[in-house]
């Protein structure tokens, strides 16, 4: 029997071993090797049991993960974080996959098999009998629509020339209750577009406003549509922030509104309203995290129609921006360029490195040091609870520095000595025999200065919660959702949520302003800036 050959997932004797081990196997071992034998599986119980005690406190799993009957009994840590990770590697919103329509099951045949459609061109087949609004609802107001002036010779045009209606189209929209009233009503107006004749003989037409073509989008951005800006917006509202999919949302504006629509069309909105909004995401939003003191950056993992990604998140006071793409240097580059000057917190992700002005977030860091403090390797016990009590100490002295005034000498300085001795402990362990001692060595030689920049700097964060908060809510998003189905979608719900998280980062309600930025934006106009954070 081979005991060398190394288990799955760091274990040393694999569910194969396993299987072989009994009475009669265990009789036929010389003592060399009962001994070898009980050795690994001693380590490999150690092991088992470290994982079976990991919780929020002490690695990286989120809050979510304690049992009901845990969570009100648990203790809060020592120095509170939020965090996004699962028991992978890094946690991931609001999806598309159940979101934009009810994925249908794959036909199967008589043996049961599944069986793949043939591959044809999308759409409805010509000479194929179409669908369309089938409902009736009644007209609460019409809107003429006229020609200011020819378009032929420049002459205005008044209600005195000779007029005739050519085109007309309804449009379903929320608007205040009459009289004064609390709550939102559906009002559908009749918008109706006259051509007018003018002295030179030409008949001049009015036209739905309507945006420039982007070949980069597949949804136009027009007046010409049934869906009016604030129900855009609120469908918005009920597909990014309460988190539901296009099947709910259609289910909710029947039950609730008496609006009978497609999923189509509600997957049509959201992604008209990213449309909208990607000019102030690309001139306001960005620019802002690239020109700020301070930023905070993360990362989780996201899913597109089964291939992995990652949403990035980088915020600072009064903005934040989200990205969907690969794991690698030129996202930060891409986000934050080549000139960026503040400092960043981060996690320990490689390709942050390159900054010059970095922060690391050391809650990370504790909940490491706790695993091993908790573990049954002596050694990690060792190193556990002496990153324990340096951190504890230098935070202890970042928060006492933050209200009195600065002292000759500075932190660094005056700790020199702890740091000094914790830094001689890491270079021992950096090539032991104990990996998650070794990696957690190494992780503090990699970013050893990064660590203490609060102590010459003690108004610098400890944390990187601004950052893990941010990503919260759309990590439960993504749990419920399982990602997005198309790349367009990606790109709309990371606009989106950049908005969204934007206007609550300067407590104002993102509504009002999407429908706003719809409704310009659907004549041609400019989008308006983003509002002013709120005192």
């Amino acid at each position: 029997m081979n005991l060398r050959v190394p288990g799955i997932r760091g274990m040393h004797l694999s569910d194969h071993d396993l299987r072989q081990l009994d009475e009669a196997a265990l009789a036929n071992l010389t003592p060399e090797q009962a001994r070898a034998l009980l050795s690994k599986a001693i380590e490999d119980l150690k092991r088992a049991r470290e994982r079976l005690a990991q919780n929020p406190t002490n690695s990286s799993r989120p809050p979510s993960t304690r049992a009901p009957w845990e969570q009100s009994e648990a203790q809060e840590p020592e120095a509170p974080v939020v965090s996004t990770q699962s028991a992978e590697e890094k946690p991931g919103a609001e999806s598309e996959s159940e979101s934009e329509s009810e994925q249908k099951e794959p036909q199967k045949s008589p043996k049961g098999k599944a069986t793949e459609k043939p591959a044809g061109r999308a759409g409805r087949r010509k000479g194929a009998p179409g669908h369309s609004r089938t409902q009736q609802l009644p007209i609460d107001a019409e809107q003429p629509h006229a020609p200011q002036c020819c378009a032929i010779c420049g002459e205005p045009l008044d209600a005195s020339h000779q007029s005739r209606a050519h085109n007309a189209h309804y449009v379903l929209d929320l608007v205040p209750s009459a009289a004064g009233g609390s709550g939102l009503v559906v009002r559908q107006t009749k918008h109706i577009y006259f051509e007018t004749l003018c002295p030179c003989g030409h008949w001049s037409r009015a036209l739905p406003g309507r945006c420039d073509e982007d070949a980069s989008w597949s949804v136009q951005l027009s007046e010409c549509h049934l869906a009016g800006a604030t129900l855009v917006a609120f469908i918005c509202a009920l597909t990014q922030r309460m988190r539901l999919s296009r099947a709910k949302v259609r289910e909710f504006l029947s039950d609730w509104l008496g609006l009978s629509v497609s999923t189509a069309l509600i997957n049509q909105c959201v992604h008209e309203a990213a449309r909208a909004v990607e000019p102030v995401v690309e001139q306001e939003i960005l620019t802002t995290v690239r020109n700020v003191e301070l930023a905070y950056a993360d990362e989780t993992s996201w899913k597109e129609h089964g291939k992995l990604l990652w949403l990035w998140v980088f915020t600072c006071a009064t903005a934040t921006l989200f990205i969907v793409g690969r794991r690698t240097r030129e996202m930060v580059q891409q986000v934050l360029g080549e000139g960026f000057g503040g400092w960043l917190m981060s996690d320990g992700y490689w390709a942050y490195r390159e900054l010059d002005q970095r922060l690391r977030c050391l809650p990370h860091i504790i909940r490491k040091a706790r695993a091993l403090e908790e573990g049954f390797d002596a050694e990690g016990r060792v190193l556990g609870r002496h990153v324990l009590d340096v951190i504890a100490t230098l935070m202890q002295a970042v928060y006492e520095a933050r209200g009195a005034p600065p002292q000759g000498g500075g932190l660094r300085k005056r700790h020199a000595p702890m740091l000094d001795a914790l830094l001689e402990h890491c270079l021992r362990l950096a090539d032991g025999r104990h990996d998650k001692s070794r990696a957690l060595a190494r992780e503090l030689l990699n970013d050893w200065d990064t660590f203490w920049v609060v102590l010459d700097h003690p108004d610098l964060p400890l944390s990187n919660n601004e950052a893990e908060r941010a990503l919260r809510h759309w990590v439960i998003a993504r749990r419920i959702g399982m990602g997005t189905r198309t790349e367009q979608g990606t790109r709309a719900f990371a606009l989106l949520a950049s908005v969204i998280e934007t206007c609550r980062k300067r407590n104002v309600s993102p509504w009002p302003y999407l429908a706003k930025v719809i409704g310009q934006r659907r004549k041609g106009l400019p989008a308006p800036p983003l509002p002013a954070p709120a005192t």
